[in-house]
């Protein structure tokens, strides 16, 4: 695997987190991320002049009065690593964060710093397809996607190329669940799911169940999406 999607030797499972109740990581994607808590500078500084390594995760619903402090967080995140970083004048950040792996937290850490950190145990894929039914898999993630990305007033064609090559089934699923606009549960779901056979089968029936939102806009949307905000 390239390094640029690989975690770096020698990582012995000790994470920052970056807790957000909207935003779910999946691995082999890029997140735009604004930075300006005064925590999450520290976090990104410390990373910048580390491992370059963050781990995104989810707050689980009821966040809203603790989120100064430690809301609860879904078991599951994903450890990303800055790609790319521009440190403005005023002490915050524009970042870039590819994700790597699932990961589930084990336990949170103490430690001095503002924001949290956390020992983690990394996932790796289960119940793979085989190269038949991958390929009708792909055939018909292709159609729903258009169905949704075009309802969502983005052209398909920025996007049509993710199912021109030869990436496998389960990272055009996780594309996919990053980019079409689900809950963030759903994703997260999606996220916590090893098994990549019954992660694609529950995007399906999600995207087949549901109807795309409406797009808001005359406009195409923009693809990929602008910066995060922390």
């Amino acid at each position: 695997m390239s390094e640029q999607f690989s975690i770096p030797e020698g990582f012995v499972g000790t994470v920052r987190l970056f807790p957000l109740p909207n935003v779910v990581l999946f691995p082999r994607v890029t997140l735009p991320l604004h930075i300006f808590e005064p925590r999450y500078r520290q976090m990104t500084a410390d990373a910048l002049t580390g491992d370059r390594l963050i781990t995104m995760a989810l707050l689980k619903p009821g966040w809203e009065p603790q989120y100064e402090a430690k809301p609860a967080l879904y078991p599951v995140g994903c450890v990303g690593k800055v790609v790319a970083d521009q440190a403005l004048e005023d002490g915050r950040y524009n970042l870039v964060l590819r994700g790597l792996s699932r990961a589930r937290i084990m336990r949170e850490i103490k430690c001095e710093r503002l924001y949290r950190t956390a020992q983690v145990e990394l996932l790796s894929d289960t119940g793979l397809t085989t190269p038949t039914d991958s390929r009708k898999l792909c055939l018909l993630l292709a159609r729903l996607a258009r169905k949704w990305f075009t309802s969502a007033g983005v052209d398909f064609e920025q996007v049509s190329r993710l199912f021109k090559g030869n990436l496998p089934i389960g990272t055009i699923g996780d594309v996919l669940s990053f980019v079409l606009p689900l809950p963030p549960e759903v994703k997260q779901e999606l996220l916590e799911q090893l098994s990549v056979a019954q992660r694609i089968a529950r995007l399906i029936d999600h995207l087949q169940e549901k109807q795309p939102p409406q797009s808001k806009s005359t406009s195409a949307a923009k693809f990929p999406p602008e910066f995060s905000l922390n």
